[in-house]
């Protein structure tokens, strides 16, 4: 099944740069050129993934993205920003993107992104699909202290309580889990969960981190769970006490 790729852009040289090679990549794809369209066409044609530029008429990107996570939208988004500025990047995170990218950009650099914020998204499928078979003595759990994570179901408890991540934070703690008490640099994770074959920002991890670390601790300043290794990256631990 073709995956579709909504571009909400309104330069019009940007965004039919982006259709014609996001095209000859297998994709297909929906044009909207302001901000009030891009939301309605993201929740009218629910597609695959949604680019997003920043900087739009009638309702500009962060809103959109605002919007469409409070209306439990929860379709990847890359953002797309002319401006070289951390808060832009980080806080386009913090309203639930899924990614950015800085202008001017590569074709080659989109594609990759694409593809691997969709394989990233793979890991949601039986979550929206609503699967809540019994586990299978067979399916990897992991149970570690009062957190209780079922990577085949897309769920995770604290206390009993249901978490809600987005499919990137998921695959974050996942991965965690499975090197359990070993330090993992940004870079690792980066290669690891982000799947990136080029240079990328390793502030993205610091941000997903946070996240997790607002879910799963009592006090995220004092986590007990994932710990910061000054110079090095994080560890997940067993919580003491």
């Amino acid at each position: 099944m073709t995956n579709t790729i909504l571009v909400v852009e309104d330069e019009q040289s940007i965004a039919t740069l982006l259709q014609y090679n996001l095209k000859q990549a297998g994709f297909e794809v929906i044009i909207a050129n302001d901000g009030e369209e891009g939301l309605h066409k993201a929740i009218e044609h629910k597609p695959n993934l949604i680019l997003l530029d920043l900087m739009l008429p009638k309702m500009d990107g962060m809103e959109v993205c605002k919007e469409l996570r409070i209306q439990k939208v929860e379709t990847p988004i890359i953002m797309l920003t002319a401006k070289d500025d951390e808060f832009d990047k980080v806080l386009g995170l913090e309203l639930g993107a899924d990614d950015y990218m800085t202008k001017p950009f590569s074709p080659r650099e989109v594609i990759a992104r694409v593809k691997a914020v969709l394989r990233r998204s793979k890991v949601a499928e039986p979550a929206v699909a609503g699967a809540k078979e019994k586990l299978s003595d067979s399916e990897k759990t992991f149970h570690i202290g009062a957190l209780n994570v079922y990577p085949e179901r897309f769920e995770a408890t604290l206390d009993g309580e249901e978490l809600e991540f987005t499919p990137k934070e998921f695959e974050l703690l996942v991965y965690l889990l499975e090197h359990k008490n070993r330090v993992l640099t940004r870079d690792q994770l980066l290669s690891a969960v982000w799947h990136y074959d080029f240079a990328g920002d390793t502030r993205i991890v610091d941000v997903h981190i946070s996240h997790l670390r607002d879910q799963i601790e009592e006090n995220s300043r004092k986590p007990k769970y994932i710990k910061t290794i000054r110079g090095l990256g994080y560890k997940f631990e067993e919580p003491k006490g």
